[in-house]
């Protein structure tokens, strides 16, 4: 009796396991053929090439800082420096 109930139950894991396995491989089969079609019909365009952009230097002369940006940075550092202590 205890064998029978383990060899229905091994049996039953068998048939889950199959139809899993079995649904799993229609659905790869299923995506990869739409994704095909896709692919044939509506490809993507190409994108424009990227030129190169020009860029400042990271070191900027004191004269060419807005002086409002000056004050803001240094009311920020007085600030800091005398909450810190």
């Amino acid at each position: 009796m205890q064998g029978d109930i383990i060899a229905q139950g091994i049996e039953l894991m068998l048939y889950g396991m199959g139809t899993v396995f079995v649904f799993l491989a229609l659905l790869v089969l299923a995506t990869t053929g739409m994704s095909g079609l896709i692919t044939r019909y509506f490809p993507q365009p190409e994108p424009p090439p990227v030129t190169a952009r020009v860029r400042k230097p990271a070191t900027a002369v004191a004269g060419e800082l807005d002086p409002g940006v000056v004050a803001v940075i240094t009311a920020a550092i007085h600030q800091h420096r005398n909450t810190s202590n």
